[in-house]
């Protein structure tokens, strides 16, 4: 299958990320959104998300909505 290249602005590991090799990069996507990826596979898939749904995700982060297990 053929991937198809995400036009982001520039491709960010989170700063808590430190050295580990288990870490997601987010960009924003030039029309856009945010992008997700795996980023021990630059080259591979990512998962698209409006800028709405990213903007809710985020709050719902900060506000404690997503608790570490």
């Amino acid at each position: 299958m053929t991937v198809p290249k995400i036009a982001a602005l520039g491709w960010y590991k989170s700063s808590y990320s430190a050295q580990a090799n288990d870490c997601v990069e987010t960009g924003r996507i030039v029309t856009g959104g945010m992008a997700v990826r795996d980023s021990k596979d630059p080259e591979g898939p990512a998962l698209l998300f409006p800028a709405k749904a990213w903007s809710a995700f985020v709050a719902g982060i900060k506000a404690g909505d997503f608790p570490a297990t």
